[in-house]
C-alpha cells in the first residue's frame, strides 16, 4: 500500500507528509529503491532543505498526499 501511495505522488509530483519514527516530515519524493541491506527506502527532498535523504519504509507511518501542492524540478 505504501508503494502505491509513493508511486502516485512521484508520478503526479505531489508533496507527501508522513511520520518517520515520531518526527513529522513534508517531502518531495523522487524514487523508491532498496538499500544495501535489502530494505526498501524512499529518497526525497525535505521541504525547505537542499539535501536528498533516504527514509526506510518500516519507519514511515501516517502517509498523506498533499493535494494541490505540486513541485517542479
Amino acid at each position: 500500500m505504501k508503494t502505491i501511495l509513493f508511486s502516485t505522488a512521484i508520478y503526479n509530483r505531489n508533496r507527501i507528509s508522513f511520520l518517520y519514527g515520531l518526527t513529522p516530515f513534508i517531502v518531495e519524493p523522487y524514487y523508491i529503491t532498496r538499500n544495501r541491506r535489502g530494505k526498501k527506502v524512499l529518497y526525497g527532498r525535505i521541504n525547505g532543505a537542499n539535501e536528498i535523504r533516504s527514509f526506510e519504509y518500516e519507519k514511515i507511518s501516517n502517509i498523506k498526499i498533499l493535494g494541490m501542492q505540486n513541485f517542479r524540478l
